[in-house]
C-alpha cells in the first residue's frame, strides 16, 4: 500500500498568558496547543493524525488542503469613546 503525503495549513497564535494555540482551518474542530512553538507543532501534528483516523473509521473522505488560508492585518481607525 502506497503511503500518501498530506499537507495542511495550520494557524499558530501566540497566547498572552504564554504558549501557542494551533488550528487547522480545513479540518473543523482540529485544534491543539503547546507551551512552546515546537510543542504546539508536535501536538497539532498528532491531532491531525487522530482527526484523519477518526474520519477514515467513520467512512468519511479525507479532505486535501487547498492552501486557502490567508493571514493579514486590518487597520481600524476608531474615535475615542466620549466621557460620561
Amino acid at each position: 500500500m502506497k503511503q500518501r503525503v498530506l499537507k495542511y495549513d495550520v494557524v499558530f497564535e501566540e497566547q498572552p498568558e504564554g504558549g501557542y494555540t494551533a488550528l487547522v482551518p480545513s479540518l473543523p474542530g482540529c485544534v491543539s496547543e503547546g507551551d512552546t512553538f515546537e510543542e504546539a507543532k508536535k501536538n497539532i501534528s498528532d491531532a491531525i493524525k487522530l482527526y484523519l483516523e477518526d474520519m477514515e473509521a467513520d467512512g468519511e473522505e479525507i479532505p486535501e488542503d487547498k492552501g486557502s488560508v490567508f493571514v493579514g492585518q486590518i487597520e481600524i481607525n476608531r474615535k475615542p469613546l466620549a466621557s460620561a
